[in-house]
């Protein structure tokens, strides 16, 4: 798979939450398609690990950066500005989701970090994305949902009040941002085997009662979220827009009653 060409080279993308998980291989992906490529995260410990890990030199930028701090994304964008000069493709990857009780017993404190993360952060830094497109009178943002966001799941409550106001935002921005020529969309992953979903997947007992539900008969594996995203953000997806792409092995096309 890592083998398909998705037509971005020379183009310039921003990934938040570069450093681990699915930022992390789509960003290597992206490197791998000749694009030039800038990451972000909160812990600079992790952002100069992930740019040890990548390589690439100048065409990789690695920039400490809270989504959900407007000045802290500002110097994002104004870093990347300084050393690419356009934007062509924001992904808003970044995903928090932390264990606690549930939603009506929760404190707003919670709630608040949670959607800040997750949503917030995901419309602040599309609207910054948004005014260098429109400039350009061209660009794709793709989103990262979850099928969190479809269908209630224990534990992860918040979270997929969260991601279900993405999808809700991928529709808002796709309408008004279309006739500037660029489309916003969303990819929406099931279980995925990442640091972020270890404590499902890494219990042998609870994998098999996973895998029960998904008629692929495995979770996904970061790369497959990731041709997923390719796609989005190359030319074969220009008349796209609005849409999300549920990337979950089919476990959301079956009945999960007895």
């Amino acid at each position: 798979m890592g083998a398909l060409s998705y037509g971005l080279e020379g183009k310039v993308a921003l990934v938040t939450g570069g450093s681990r998980g699915i930022g992390l291989e789509l960003a290597r992906q992206l490197l791998e398609q000749k694009a030039k490529v800038a990451i972000c995260g909160r812990k600079p410990d992790g952002l100069e690990a992930a740019r040890k890990t990548l390589g690439a030199g100048d065409d990789l930028l690695a920039v400490p950066a809270h989504v959900a701090e407007e000045d802290q994304v500002d110097r994002l964008f104004g870093a990347l500005l300084e050393r690419f000069g356009r934007l062509d493709v924001l992904v808003n990857n970044v995903g928090m989701n932390l264990p606690g009780p549930p939603a009506v017993e929760a404190d707003l404190g919670l709630w608040r970090k949670v959607l800040d993360t997750n949503l917030t952060g995901t419309y602040i830094c599309s609207r910054r994305a948004a005014a260098i497109m429109r400039a350009q009178r061209s660009g794709k943002i793709i989103n990262v949902s979850s099928v969190a966001g479809r269908k209630a799941s224990p534990g992860m409550g918040i979270y997929g009040v969260a991601k279900a106001g993405v999808e809700m935002l991928t529709k808002v921005l796709a309408a008004e941002l279309a006739p500037d020529n660029i489309q916003v969309n969303a990819v929406a992953p099931g279980m995925v085997r990442t640091g972020f979903s270890a404590p499902f997947w890494s219990s042998e007992d609870l994998y098999r009662r996973i895998v029960a539900t998904i008629p692929a008969g495995r979770i996904a594996e970061p790369v497959d979220v990731v041709h997923a995203i390719l796609f989005l953000a190359s030319d074969a997806a220009a008349y796209i827009t609005g849409q999300t792409l549920v990337v979950d092995g089919g476990n959301t096309a079956v009945w999960a009653g007895l």
